[in-house]
Parts: C-alpha cells; structure tokens; sequence
C-alpha cells in the first residue's frame, strides 16, 4: 500500500510531518469501546466511543469454537462475566448467554458478548473501526469475509501482536490499513522492523506509549512510518507524545481526550 492510500483510508504519513503543533488534527481511538464510562468491548461500549466523537472505536476478537468471531479481549470470559470459559473450546450459543455488562454498573446488565458483525453493522459514516487480531491467524478468511459483507471494508483496520496474522490480512485485504502492536520496540531492533514492514507492507506501529522515546519517534518520522501510541488517559502525557509525532491516540476515555486536546 502506498502513502497516499494510507493517507486515505486513515492515519496518513504527511500527518507525522504536522501533527507536532496540531492536536486537533491527532486521531482519537476509543479503546475497546469507551471503556471508563461502559463495560469494554461491548455495544454499549463501542456506540457510546463514537457518540463521544472517537475517530474509531478499538475492539478485540477472538475465535469460538464453532467458527464464530467473538467480541472479547481476554481469552477467558471470566473476568467481564463472572463464569469461566475459554472462547475457543466454547460455542457462541453459550458465550451470548453470559452477561457481560453487570461487572461495569447495574445499568449495563445484560449486555452480550458481540458477535463482530453486530459491531461491524454500527459503523458511523464519518467513523471507524479498530480491530485487534487476539487469537491465531487462523480467523482471517473469516475475518475478511465477514468484512466484505459488512460493506465497511474502508472503514476497517487491523491491529495485532501477531506479525504474522498481518501478513495473512494483507494478503487477502491488501486495502486494508495494517499496524503492528509493540511494546518492545527500540532504536537498536528498529532498522530490522522496517525492512519486515516494508517486506510484508505492514502500514505502521502501534506502540505501548511507556516504550516511545524521541529516537524511536524520530525514526518512524525519517522513515514515514505512522505511529500510534497506546493506552493514553493523561492529556498531559498524550501531549508530550504528540509532539514526538505520534498520530494517533488510543485512551479509555475519548470524550476526555478530546476536550482536552482542543
């Protein structure tokens, strides 16, 4: 993909070069959904992440064992709804049982475990969606045919630890904006990560914001890598890294974020 695509689609490289004076113009990607104030990773979550004017809404998924892609971050259900079961030995007519909103506040009780294309089907117009690849690559034709469906291919990135699970994405949706998540990312490894990125056309890094130092900042901007910084609830600190030129900024809170960057 080129620069000009990815300018595009998202977070563009021309945005590294002007992002250090403009907070307006840094995207703001609601993690999980708009997490601090609704259960994660829920719809309740993502509706409320772009109704706070998130330029997208960040979400995980993983695989269930009857092929279905689940909405969840954990491995386990355990921690968001009370009963212990793994998403890949369980089948989505069990895991749609569970409540996955009362942990969060009364209110939000009996909010399910989404399926990603319920997610998929609320995409605003002016709005994305954020995907993060949590369990094996295995789910990629899936992912992409659910994709495909949704007919929300340009407002869809993929996020992942697994380098490899992004090579998968690009090859069968090469259109689609692809970032590599890191939190070990150093000036000694970086030369070595450029050349995998540009090898497999991965489009950008997506950063613990604990691991940016000005020489990784630095090296991303000389190399017209974008580079978005995760998981920011400190305007203060969101700041300082915008100003290293860091483009895009993933918190908890996105309504917060916004307000303080105007």
């Amino acid at each position: 993909m080129t620069a000009t695509t990815v300018c595009l689609v998202f977070f563009s490289t021309s945005a590294i070069q002007a992002q250090k004076t403009d907070l307006k113009k840094v995207k703001i990607i609601a993690h999980r959904g708009a997490s601090f104030h609704a259960p994660e990773n829920t719809i309740a979550s993502a509706k409320l992440g772009w109704q706070q004017k998130a330029d997208a809404v960040e979400i995980d998924i993983h695989l269930s064992a009857d092929k279905k892609i689940m909405v969840m971050h954990d491995a386990g259900t355990k921690r968001t709804t009370g009963k212990d079961y793994k998403i890949a030995t369980t089948t989505s007519d069990t895991l749609r049982k569970l409540d996955a909103g009362s942990w969060k506040a009364a209110e939000f009780k009996g909010e399910k475990v989404p399926f990603l294309s319920e997610i998929l089907e609320l995409i605003p117009k002016k709005q994305k969606l954020v995907i993060e690849i949590k369990s094996n690559k295995e789910l990629v034709p899936l992912l992409k045919d659910q994709i495909e469906k949704s007919g929300k291919k340009k407002q869809c990135i993929i996020i992942s630890f697994d380098f490899d699970a992004l090579v998968d994405v690009k090859n069968v949706m090469p259109d689609i904006p692809a970032y590599y998540l890191s939190s070990k990312v150093t000036p000694q490894i970086f030369e070595e990560l450029l050349t995998r990125l540009r090898e497999n056309k991965i489009d950008g890094l997506n950063l613990n914001f604990t691991t940016i130092s000005p020489e990784v900042a630095a090296l991303c901007k000389k190399n017209n890598i974008p580079l978005l910084a995760w998981t920011v609830d400190d305007p203060v600190v969101a700041k300082k890294l915008i100003a290293m030129g860091v483009t895009a900024i993933t918190t908890n809170k996105p309504k917060e974020m916004r307000e303080a960057l105007k």
